[in-house]
């Protein structure tokens, strides 16, 4: 095996060298780490990633390998990817490549080898910044200068990068062993058509709606809300996605449209749209909420949910109407806003991932939540 060097540096100028597996070249992106245990596959598929580079601090990465089914996407959409050390022989009954074919596959650079602990601890402390890595170039002072022209993360539409670029339906329910893949029948009179904004969506949060008795249909992000209101949908779930939520007020004038007159259901980015759309404010996170294992307490029951999260924005509750809207959860962590609920209208949403992925089940209700407040509407 023929050992290629690669090298990280960042926008501060810390650098760190390791092994190349991947693609070869350069890629650039905002330097994050994520905390799950395992889930890499779902990690580098998912949307929410594009436009930045993914650390992961678990230290051994790709010992179960990759396969067809466990995406969260089309193909991987993180810029670049780090781990401590990568396994080059996988061993699950599931696996049909290596994680190092998988990035080969699809250029995703990635580098190995290196002290991922001092890299997490280093964007924990300095906060999340540009980085590049490199098989090519090992000059630092080279990589900054090319970081100083490389595009800034907040204030970047990256959603235009990951929607789909016109509507389609989805059918697949979530799995169940051993069958795979499964289609749930409910009666004709328990199903409701709901449109899903595509801001990045993972494929999961499709399937949930789906097990749900939902006939879902996925529109682009920058869909016209008075055509899903031609489409007399029962309810309007606004997905997860990447990058600065203010950086798309197209998507926020279409929720401004579609708010009162349907149900809806805000995750992740589209809880952030949520928020901007009823006159608050988002604000960007030091390092953001990446992982499995993120306690959020519900203050309606007190219960505390282990939670999967991927997130580098949050909304700032203190400029959202108290008259109109109410706090529901909140992150243990750091105190900061996970979800809302709206006094009147028939509307909620959550920082979180209530369809996991990797991750806990633990808020997997919610999606039974927004079915009940679609099937309230429609009694009323």
């Amino acid at each position: 095996m023929t050992i290629t060097k690669a090298i990280l540096c960042l926008e501060d100028g810390r650098t760190f060298l390791g092994e190349s597996f991947g693609g070869q070249g350069e890629t650039t992106g905002e330097v994050v780490f994520n905390t799950s245990l395992s889930g890499y596959q779902e990690v580098l598929t998912d949307p929410s990633y594009k436009g930045q580079i993914v650390t992961m601090t678990y230290p051994l990465i790709g010992n179960y390998g990759v396969n067809e089914e466990d995406s969260e996407s089309e193909r991987p959409q993180v810029e670049g990817f780090v781990v401590r050390e990568l396994s080059s022989l996988p061993s699950n009954w599931r696996s049909r490549k290596t994680l190092d074919e998988y990035c080969k596959e699809y250029s995703i650079v990635g580098i190995q080898g290196i002290d991922t602990r001092a890299l997490t601890k280093h964007i924990r402390d300095a906060g999340a910044q540009l980085g590049i890595i490199s098989t090519v170039d090992f000059d630092s002072q080279s990589l900054r200068k090319k970081l100083e022209k490389a595009p800034r993360y907040v204030g970047r539409d990256l959603v235009k990068k990951v929607t789909c670029p016109q509507p389609y339906a989805w059918k697949q329910g979530t799995w169940g062993f051993p069958q795979g893949q499964r289609n749930p029948s409910r009666p004709p009179g328990d199903r409701f058509s709901v449109i899903v904004y595509d801001c990045g969506v993972k494929r999961n949060i499709l399937r949930h709606l789906v097990d749900e008795g939902c006939e879902v249909t996925v529109v682009p992000a920058s869909f016209p809300a008075e055509e899903v209101l031609g489409l007399r949908p029962q309810g309007v779930c606004l997905s997860n996605g990447p990058g600065d939520p203010a950086a798309i007020p197209y998507v926020v004038d279409n929720v401004k449209k579609l708010i009162g007159k349907l149900p809806i259901m805000g995750i992740c980015l589209g809880h952030q749209l949520l928020g901007l759309a009823l006159g608050g404010k988002t604000y960007k996170l030091k390092f953001g909420h990446r992982g499995g294992n993120q306690p959020v307490k519900d203050l309606a029951t007190g219960k505390v949910a282990i939670t999967a999260q991927n997130h580098g924005f949050c909304v700032d509750f203190e400029t959202l109407d108290s008259r109109d809207v109410f706090l529901t959860h909140i992150n243990l962590n750091d105190q900061t806003l996970e979800g809302f609920q709206h006094k009147q209208l028939p509307l909620f949403s959550v920082q979180y991932h209530p369809e996991a992925s990797p991750g806990p089940h633990d808020a997997s209700y919610l999606f039974k939540q927004f079915r009940e407040l679609m099937k309230h509407a429609q009694a009323n």
